[in-house]
């Protein structure tokens, strides 16, 4: 767990098996993954079904590829459609632009000076299951995302990173629609 700063209240650093509180997450990240789990339940489970059962028509299931295949293909939808479930089920959709504007919370667009060589980068902090390093999105649960949360422009942060310690200076912090 991060050292705590004053006024901002030491967050879990999950996921994992027993990270049981809420999954923050934004409205838009929330319809994608609806929008996934309905296509996953509506369209490719009944598809992948139709597969295995045209396949198990074939004869013998212990030689035939097809129904190997598709019984595999089956075990995987329904884990990822579990998955879905369960992270739908703990979600906690964030009103980004609510948000008090003075600190970086959750949604913040923030950008960063690297103390190393001056370099400005701008980050987005969404929830866990909407990070994409190439749109700019990063988790406000990972190493920089917890570093920033509740920092004010002007503030430093430390933060360790694979090739060592790493100093950013918070130059900017928005709020903007996430789509």
């Amino acid at each position: 767990m991060a050292t705590p700063r004053p006024g901002v209240k030491p967050q879990h650093l999950g996921p994992g098996p027993k990270d049981t509180g809420p999954s923050y997450i934004t409205r838009a990240g929330y319809q994608r993954l609806r929008d996934e789990h309905h296509r996953l339940v509506t369209v490719d489970r009944p598809r992948a079904t139709d597969a295995v059962t045209e396949a198990a028509a074939h004869g013998d299931r212990s030689e035939n590829a097809e129904y190997i295949y598709g019984k595999k293909k089956l075990r995987e939808l329904d884990r990822r459609i579990r998955f879905l479930e369960q992270r739908l089920g703990k979600a906690k959709i964030v009103d980004t632009l609510t948000q008090d504007r003075s600190r970086v919370c959750f949604g913040a667009t923030v950008t960063l000076e690297d103390g190393d060589d001056g370099e400005e980068k701008v980050w987005i902090l969404v929830g866990e299951d909407e990070t994409d390093v190439k749109r700019r999105r990063i988790s406000w649960k990972s190493p920089v995302g917890n570093a920033l949360m509740g920092r004010r422009v002007g503030d430093t942060i430390s933060v360790v990173t694979p090739g060592g310690r790493r100093e950013f200076d918070l130059v900017g912090v928005d709020y903007q629609p996430i789509d």
